[in-house]
């Protein structure tokens, strides 16, 4: 993988589902305030993001945050945060396949389970041929992606009123602790790119700059679109189930809502077809590592296509969605039970970096922010809690054999 697709790689992990309905949820939350919610979690992103290409570059290994968890406290720690990862995926790619399908929805009048199978299916199918294939993909997904974006955000600068910005803080300054806790789900994947570090050609030379353009990339434009969708919708923001498709019908006419669910889609892919390729080649350096089944183990090398851990983690997810569309409760809990699984493995990564790094500046800084994070996700992290223990008693039954 060259400097090119990782980068695009990375910009499809992070900027995804959060751009077309986090928006409207978090203005919803603080109204106008969240845009400062987004500014603090852009700021953010910096540090984070440095601080896992800088262990990246100096531990190049499949298993990602996992591997720097065992270099820094051990196979447990390694275990536990590579099971909150690989588990964090099902409901996470879930979720957002739904996130898409109620654009389609929107735009069409159905389609919407229909519509999530086939992001998933889709994504898996793409990553069964392999990361380079699948770096490809994302390459021309994310120029079009970016593209749109920023075209969509520009035919809706003569739409926008100063009028729509005030009250600026209609529920109150307190209300922004709990939008940057839901927009958190907009900023998860800095981690996810660590797992194919050992893909890069140079990694010591391309991946910081991957990290450093996409920051940027997706800085700005999350930023644009949740200015542009406040500035056109005013308080409408917070009830539009599809923000996307209403700025662009503001700025096109209503028919735009079929481009806006095209553009939901391609994201949606994006995300989840890096998240598959990250998760499969964790999974199958847990199987090798002995933290997951050995049987997972195969395409854990570099070069090699992970497709045991990659159908299990198909499998998840369709159950996942199944779950969800059986019960009827759309996919809030997914995006909950998803947060509180990453801000885990943040949490551990960074503290691992800050030993193994030998407490470099941006690793702290980064530590500090993760703290913080947790702090507002609060009981979220109960089912991160109940993966790590579920970690800890395989390792433990695993070895009892061993020890008889």
């Amino acid at each position: 993988m060259n400097l090119v697709n990782g980068t695009a790689m990375y910009v499809g992990a992070v900027l995804g589902t959060g751009v077309i309905a986090l928006p409207a949820l978090a203005a919803e939350v603080s109204g106008p305030a969240s845009l400062l919610a987004w500014v603090l979690l852009v700021m953010a992103s910096a540090p984070l993001a440095a601080t896992f290409a800088a262990l990246g570059a100096r531990y190049p290994d499949a298993g990602g945050v996992s591997t720097y968890a065992r270099l820094a406290f051990g196979p447990p720690a390694a275990s536990v945060v590579g099971w909150c990862f690989f588990f964090a995926v099902p409901p996470g790619a879930a979720a957002a396949a739904l996130f898409a399908g109620a654009y389609v929805e929107s735009a069409t009048g159905g389609g919407r389970a229909l519509t999530a199978v086939a992001l998933i299916v889709g994504a898996g199918v793409t990553n069964a041929f392999g990361v380079r294939l699948s770096g490809r993909v994302q390459f021309g997904l994310s120029l079009l992606l970016v593209a749109f974006l920023l075209v969509a955000v520009v035919l809706s600068v003569p739409h926008l009123r100063a009028g729509n910005l005030t009250p600026f803080a209609p529920h109150g300054w307190g209300a922004l602790a709990p939008t940057v806790a839901l927009l958190v789900w907009s900023f998860v994947g800095w981690e996810a790119i660590t797992h194919l570090t050992a893909e890069f050609r140079r990694p010591e030379r391309d991946l910081p700059r991957a990290t450093a353009a996409a920051v940027v990339v997706v800085g700005v434009l999350y930023l644009a679109v949740a200015v542009a969708v406040i500035g056109v919708l005013g308080s409408a923001a917070g009830t539009s189930a599809a923000p996307l498709g209403e700025l662009l019908a503001a700025a096109l006419g209503g028919d735009a809502r079929l481009l806006a669910a095209l553009a939901a889609l391609l994201l949606t892919f994006g995300t989840i077809n890096t998240y598959f390729a990250g998760a499969a080649k964790l999974g199958a350096a847990l199987g090798r590592d002995g933290a997951l089944p050995a049987w997972l183990g195969r395409g854990s090398s570099a070069g090699e296509v992970p497709r045991r851990s990659l159908g299990v983690l198909v499998v998840a997810v369709l159950a996942a969605l199944t779950g969800v569309l059986a019960a009827g409760i759309g996919p809030g809990p997914l995006v909950l039970a998803t947060t509180g699984l990453f801000v885990t493995v943040y949490a551990v990564g960074v503290a691992a970096a800050v030993k193994l790094l030998r407490g470099r500046p941006v690793a702290i800084a980064a530590l500090g922010i993760v703290l913080a994070l947790t702090v507002l996700t609060g009981r979220y992290l109960l089912w991160a809690a109940v993966v790590a223990v579920g970690a800890l008693l395989y390792l433990r039954v695993r070895r009892t054999p061993a020890m008889r």
